[in-house]
């Protein structure tokens, strides 16, 4: 009982937030959690009750609290649409890491973080062998979205249809870069993010093709680590607080007027984690992170935004795209209509779905501990893409986009998979 009073006044911090909620039940209504269980502890609601259940004293079991707070796809859909202005979101990052440092990391969990993601040069390494030998493991399907699954039944694995990693990482063919501003009088730095460097080097080769035609400047910085939200999540400061200073320290080394992502997590935990969520020891670092908070967009927003799309190209015929909103991309960042322009300047016609903007139940480690409900949410995404009759879906998260094709090569639906600037820059191709 003594530790159960240290932890509630350390969850205590968190009281100013809590007690804003007024339990409106507004959170039920979007939460794609609480539509497949219909459990009020699965709601935004129901977690702010147990955490502020925590501050008083009430429970003696932290791991359950724990439990339930890990039921959850950090979305964001709750703090969009709260009419109190309740950041659950960031309540619930909070309140994972006071409870891990009360409860510990697991020895998975400590090995994985702090032993491999938190040295991006481990990380590298380890997972470059992964991706050589992979194939003694897995079997490649037989379809568009070029999915594997696994040779025999694992327990981790189940019946996913997953994307293998690439034998050859993006950071491999572009260890590093430094360009100078063409005529667009602009130079970015390029975050590539662990997604898109290790499955899908296709968007960064894509984003660098775009950023070269308008006369972008470029750097990468050679050792570039993750963004730390996979610990984050988990409850791991640590981790997290070592990447940031790590990217950080990359990042500061070069003048850029913006740093641009194609990754919609990595854009908002860029932008909205890292100024909040780490405090460095030096006060004019606290500046430096908040400048390059303010900095950071994703492509698509930088491309419509800051740099102005060349004219349409003519409607291409049969070309329909229908287009999911990441939740981080839309919720976080209100960046909605931006990939969608970039789409029709490919001469697409874009096709909306129904909920475009719903979670298709990806939430990263939330699919791996969860799969059975990530599945049935994420089979309500695939139906209304099926639904709309388009061969391609186009999303602007490749975490979103994994979590896609597990689910169309599940159910055999033969559909491409692509991020609006892989289709943005053929399209500029063919226009050449």
């Amino acid at each position: 009982m003594v530790g159960m009073k240290a932890l509630a006044i350390r969850v205590n911090e968190l009281e100013e937030q809590l007690v804003i909620c007024i339990r409106c039940g507004m959170c039920q209504a979007v939460c794609p959690l609480f539509e497949q269980t219909r459990k009020e502890a699965d709601v935004a609601r129901g977690k702010l009750a147990l955490l502020d259940g925590l501050t008083k004293n009430m429970f003696e079991n932290a791991q359950g609290v724990t439990e339930r707070l890990n039921r959850c796809l950090l979305c964001g859909s709750c703090a969009a649409n709260c009419p109190s202005g309740v950041n659950a979101l960031e309540i619930f990052i909070r309140a994972r890491a006071i409870l891990t440092e009360f409860q510990g990391l697991s020895p998975l969990k400590k090995a994985v973080f702090r032993g491999v993601l938190a040295k991006p040069a481990t990380f590298d390494r380890i997972t470059g062998w992964a991706g050589r030998f992979q194939g003694l493991f897995t079997r490649k399907d037989d379809n568009p979205q070029g999915t594997s699954c696994a040779r025999v039944i694992s327990p981790l694995l189940k019946d996913r249809h997953f994307l293998p990693m690439v034998p050859k990482p993006f950071h491999n063919a572009v260890p590093k870069l430094n360009t100078d501003p063409g005529r667009s009088g602009l130079k970015v730095a390029f975050f590539t993010g662990c997604l898109v460097d290790k499955i899908f080097p296709g968007i960064g080769f894509a984003t660098l093709e775009v950023l070269d035609h308008y006369g972008v400047g470029v750097y990468i910085p050679e050792t570039l680590g993750c963004c730390g939200i996979p610990a984050l999540a988990s409850g791991d400061t640590k981790t997290f607080e070592a990447l940031v200073a790590h990217n950080f320290e990359q990042l500061r080394r070069e003048r850029v007027d913006a740093i641009v992502t194609a990754c919609a997590t990595c854009t908002s935990t860029v932008k909205k984690l890292w100024p909040t969520l780490y405090r460095p020891k030096a006060s004019s670092l606290t500046r430096y992170l908040q400048e390059l908070s303010e900095k950071t967009m994703d492509i698509n927003d930088f491309l419509v935004n800051r740099i102005g799309l060349d004219p349409e190209m003519p409607v291409e015929e049969g070309g329909q795209v229908t287009y999911h909103d990441p939740c981080h991309l839309k919720k976080s960042l209100g960046v909605t209509e931006e990939p969608r322009k970039l789409l029709g300047a490919s001469g697409k016609t874009v096709v909306e779905m129904a909920g475009a903007d719903k979670c298709c139940g990806m939430g990263g480690s939330f699919n791996l501990f969860h799969y059975d409900i990530s599945s049935q949410i994420g089979n309500l995404k695939q139906q209304a893409i099926v639904d709309t009759g388009c061969s391609t879906v186009a999303t602007g998260c490749p975490a979103c986009m994994m979590q896609i094709s597990d689910m169309l090569a599940k159910n055999g639906v033969e559909m491409n998979v692509k991020h609006p600037i892989e289709i943005y820059a053929e399209a500029l191709k063919q226009r050449t």
